[in-house]
């Protein structure tokens, strides 16, 4: 049987530990496509039609392993990540980011697993580049040819991405640019420098800008834009590690030449996302309206941005779209149940706000940061729900950024319980009183049920507000790139180059102005330092959750900036009451330290391959 299906079921595991599986049905407006495995090579890659469904499948592998990524967040110092939920439908059966660590230290040997299915989506993309290029290319003209060269860009821009994420894992790694019929392909492959692989990488990106179309031709589609952007990060990226070093991975050195190289390229890059396209923050930035404290029928609009109802906006430059239904819930996201608690469909709330971030939300009414949250406990302290400051008085969290209310609850915070499909109406948030009978305003509440937070909050963002769907149903387009990270890439990459500008300032404005907050202050961007400082601020805020902090911790050498040196007393987090629940880095020696910059390439693909050498760290 000469078949895409014998080619697929064959290649099932490389020498790399590529998994390959066979489920193909995806997003109905996108991925949902007759299954490639099903077709024939000798009828298939005749017309543009099998180029696209061929391309639905690398779309599905490559979704597998950036829509959870909020998980990576878990390795910051602002979101506690205490694991995983299950994912049996996901689209490689099982799910890359399970069985990994995310905690802040310690996660560097975890991800094994992931490893494996980044290259399974290395090798969906290949498939559809190399088949298309040698099969349709040759006899294509006209219109069909510029509709299949686009197809591969976006199989290109894709594959980017993946090996994007592998460099900034793992540092070398073997790179595999076709297709692979046989394991023995594979076993002697070695891993390639750094720089050979980030070549590479921007050869795809160079294809993608050069061949997409300045808009996507659908909802979760690649297009020009999306290839710039991705373009500019990899290049912040290269400049941040060729500036800050990372000594971890054998051979590479710093150097401020290529650095500065690198953050002028990409400040390039992101300038034309944010002026020649068109694209705006989604209602163009207006923060909207915000309730009364303890109140949530109405939320402000950067709430929305991370529901549905923002499917489709421009704001979203890349996303990856999922059809979740009652009827067909195996390609929902699964974003409420890992963000939210029992109280709404069962979920179960894998991923909470660390005590320390309420105090990073500024007020409306200066632009600078609050007096510092005091924690109390109320079971010991009667005057602990009055007092000015005070963790668990609600009135202490009046005037803030109106992300804070968008993105998070605090006690009597309220949101809409949610049971069968069916709103159960509102329901309070009291830290450490789960599903308690509880009197607020004369009005008989069940109190929110979760004991997945530890820290005396939960989320608000990326939890639906209505009803209809399950905790894994949703549709919500998740945003793998979206234009607020493009806005502050730009000003950090331009001001690594040219220090403050004008238009760098403006754009952390926009930002900012989405939470009713003020233009920054003139001392904010004084200079190279104190702007960084206000870019790294909005970063913290306006991306929690969205899983980039831990890469940033990392590329900037910030790890002992946040949790100390080695050899320390370690950082404690807390919790409103004022309880030490984790401490982290205590007395953590250098090694350590190393591990968390840079992850172990997995001993088992080390055992089939015994050129794979290992990074410095783990030998």
């Amino acid at each position: 049987m000469n078949s895409f299906h014998k080619h697929m079921k064959k290649i099932h595991i490389l020498a790399l530990g590529l998994v390959v599986m066979m489920q193909t049905s995806c997003k109905k407006d996108l991925l949902d496509q007759t299954p490639t495995g099903l077709l024939d090579a000798q009828v298939f890659w005749k017309t543009e039609a099998d180029a696209t469904i061929a391309l639905m499948s690398a779309y599905a592998a490559t979704r597998a392993v950036f829509n959870r990524d909020y998980y990576f967040e878990g390795q910051s110092e602002f979101t506690r990540c205490r694991g995983t939920s299950a994912t049996s439908g996901n689209i490689l059966r099982g799910d890359p980011y399970q069985g990994a660590n995310y905690d802040p230290s310690g996660y560097g040997a975890s991800f094994d697993k992931y490893f494996q299915y980044l290259y399974g989506a290395v090798h969906r993309n290949n498939y559809v580049i190399e088949n298309i290029t040698n099969k349709m290319l040759p006899t294509a003209t006209g219109a069909s040819r510029t509709s299949l060269e686009a197809i591969i860009a976006e199989a290109r821009l894709m594959r980017g991405m993946v090996y994007f994420r592998l460099i900034s894992m793992w540092g070398d790694v073997p790179y595999i640019g076709r297709i692979i019929y046989d394991n023995s392909e594979v076993t002697q492959l070695t891993r390639l420098p750094i720089k050979q692989v980030r070549d590479s990488i921007l050869a795809d990106f160079d294809y993608a800008v050069a061949k997409l179309p300045a808009k996507p031709v659908g909802l979760g589609r690649g297009s020009k834009p999306a290839a710039l952007a991705f373009r500019g990060k990899l290049n912040l990226y290269w400049g941040s590690w060729k500036k800050n070093g990372w000594p971890e991975l054998e051979g590479f050195q710093q150097n401020t030449a290529e650095a500065q190289a690198a953050f002028s390229a990409a400040a390039a890059d992101f300038k034309s996302v944010a002026n020649d396209f068109g694209l705006t923050l989604y209602k163009n930035g207006d923060p909207g309206q915000i309730d009364a404290l303890g109140k949530a029928d109405i939320l402000p609009n950067y709430f929305e941005l991370f529901t549905p109802k923002a499917n489709g906006n421009s704001e979203g430059i890349f996303v990856f779209t999922h059809s979740g239904t009652p009827t067909n819930p195996s390609q929902g996201e699964e974003l409420m149940r890992d963000f939210s608690g029992r109280t709404v469909e069962g979920s179960q709330c894998w991923l909470a706000p660390r005590y320390e971030i309420a105090d990073r939300y500024q007020l409306i009414t200066t632009g600078e940061f609050a007096p510092k949250l005091v924690p109390m406990n109320p079971t010991t302290n009667p005057a602990a729900r009055t007092t000015l400051n005070s963790a668990v008085n609600p009135n202490s969290y009046a005037n803030r950024d109106y992300r804070m209310k968008a993105s998070m609850m605090w006690d009597y915070e309220m949101c809409i319980g949610l049971t069968a499909l069916k709103s159960t109406g509102m329901s309070p948030f009291i830290y450490q009183a789960w599903a308690a009978n509880v009197t607020i305003g004369g009005v008989r509440y069940i109190s929110y049920n979760t004991d997945g937070s530890n820290s005396g909050y939960v989320f608000r963002k990326f939890v639906r507000n209505y009803e209809g769907l399950g905790r894994s149903e949703g549709d919500f387009a998740y945003p793998v790139m979206r234009l607020a990270d493009v806005y502050l890439m730009y000003a950090e990459a331009s001001n690594e180059v040219s220090g403050p500008l004008a238009d760098a300032i403006a754009l952390v404005n926009r930002v900012r102005a989405r939470g009713a907050l003020p233009p920054l202050k003139a001392d904010k961007f004084a200079n190279r330092q104190a702007f960084f400082d206000a870019i790294e601020q909005e970063r913290i805020i306006e991306l929690v959750a969205e899983g980039h902090r831990g890469f940033d911790l990392r590329r900037w050498r910030a790890i002992e900036r946040v949790w100390g040196p080695p050899g320390g007393v370690g950082v404690w987090r807390i919790d409103t009451y004022g309880a030490q629940q984790q401490r982290y880095y205590l007395n953590t020696i250098d090694r350590v330290y190393q591990h968390n910059y840079i992850f172990r390439i997995p001993p088992g693909e080390r055992d089939r391959n015994p050129n794979l050498t290992q990074n410095i760290p783990w030998r």
